[in-house]
């Protein structure tokens, strides 16, 4: 007998629906034993000591939500896919434990600290998000305990695998549960709008063609707004130059604690949790092991190392004395800023750093089918939605995107930049 096509969905219930109450979807449903046993688990757990925006909070100080009620958010929004007519006719029961498995779980491997982490230490979120379901890790015992291919069908879909494409554009593409929760989430925990946009809208227009997700025509205005919100975010919110800095400087403290230990520097603190990484050699424990709450006692300790850069960059860090920052010329202007530090005893290594931001708003493949394209719904067929939108149009044709080039430094050296 085959699992997959057997499977009831309905046999999985628990027979007391759980509810968290949520300041974006109202109440997030869960209504099976399987996902209420993985948010419980020790996987899922750790995203509570994983921020969401990593530095953000230092500009929107409100914004310090954490990649699990974002999770949380991403199941709830596939949840209430399921329930729209197309898919709910169109997937099988076990795809649709699937994908609400890969919604909740699809952010798990996120290090802390999340993307100056990760740049240090050569990790990849989604490679160890892949890890933790198929390795030895409580979530892949959960799901195998159900059925013994599950944990590969769930890593299939975040890994963007899986012989069923409506499932992998979900959860990832230019317009999924993922994107739709942290627009909505980020912006408001940040107490800003740039990130609303209808999505009840978008969920109403939604329809399933050819075997792929696409909308209807009356949609295309809540995917425009849908899309300018996102644009609007990135630069208003995700790249704003405050938050760049804090990340910066979290770089920093990773890169010369690394840079010590390759030179076998006496660590007063026991680095224990660190060392993993600093060998290469890291598993599934060592990264479960490892949340911002250990390293934000790491850099306090490290304020009483011998080493004086790693002790100055962590006060800074703790006390919010953030690098300042200007607009970057050209070379000559880095080189500048570079041989000011020095002169003043900053070493460089540590103290100056380049930023480039670029956000495409819309990435249009000139290919009807293409998975991540947006395609509409309309009287004459099938279309892309620059076909269809001028608002989209204009931003895919117009050669001049937005970019933002910074140089980041200490503060004592400001007046002379």
């Amino acid at each position: 007998m085959d699992f997959k096509k057997t499977y009831i969905l309905k046999s999985n219930e628990l027979k007391e629906k759980k509810v968290f109450r949520d300041a974006v979807h109202d109440y997030i449903h869960v209504n099976h034993l399987i996902i209420w046993q993985l948010i419980n688990s020790e996987q899922m757990q750790r995203l509570r000591r994983i921020k969401q925006l990593g530095g953000t909070y230092q500009v929107f100080p409100t914004s310090e939500h954490s990649r699990f009620t974002h999770s949380l958010g991403v199941y709830e929004v596939i949840r209430k896919m399921l329930e729209v007519e197309c898919l709910k006719t169109t997937l099988s029961d076990y795809d649709k434990l699937c994908v609400m498995c890969a919604a909740l779980l699809h952010d798990i491997g996120h290090g802390p600290f999340s993307h100056s982490f990760e740049y240090v230490f050569h990790n990849n979120h989604e490679e160890m998000t892949i890890r933790m379901i198929l390795e030895d890790s409580e979530i892949h015992q959960i799901l195998s305990h159900l059925y013994f291919d599950l944990p590969k069908d769930v890593a299939s879909i975040i890994s963007k695998t899986h012989s069923n494409s409506l499932l992998i554009q979900m959860v990832s593409s230019q317009l999924d549960g993922d994107r739709m929760d942290y627009l909505l989430r980020d912006s408001y925990m940040s107490g800003t709008t740039y990130g609303h946009f209808d999505m009840s809208r978008l969920l109403r227009t939604m329809r399933v063609y050819n075997g792929k997700i696409v909308f209807k025509e009356s949609g295309v205005h809540a995917i425009e707004n849908y899309i300018l919100a996102r644009y609007h975010m990135y630069w208003q919110v995700y790249y704003h130059p405050v938050s760049r800095s804090y990340e910066h400087l979290l770089g920093c403290i990773f890169l010369r604690v690394k840079d010590l230990y390759i030179h076998h520097y006496s660590f007063k603190t026991n680095i224990h949790y660190l060392l993993p990484f600093f060998k290469e050699d890291i598993s599934v424990a060592d990264y479960t092991n490892l949340d911002e709450s250990v390293l934000e006692y790491y850099f306090r300790e490290f304020i009483n190392e011998d080493d004086e850069i790693l002790s100055d960059l962590s006060y800074r860090f703790l006390n919010r004395h953030l690098f300042k920052y200007c607009e970057l010329i050209d070379e000559n202007h880095f080189k500048h800023i570079k041989d000011t530090a020095s002169n003043h005893g900053f070493d460089p290594r540590y103290y100056i750093f380049t930023d480039t931001q670029k956000q495409v708003p819309y990435k249009h493949y000139h290919i009807t089918g293409e998975l991540s394209e947006i395609e509409v719904l309309t009287d004459k067929g099938l279309k892309p939605l620059p076909q269809v939108s001028e608002i989209v149009d204009a931003i895919v044709k117009s050669d001049r995107y937005k970019e933002d080039h910074k140089v980041f430094f200490p503060k004592e050296i400001r007046d002379e930049i």
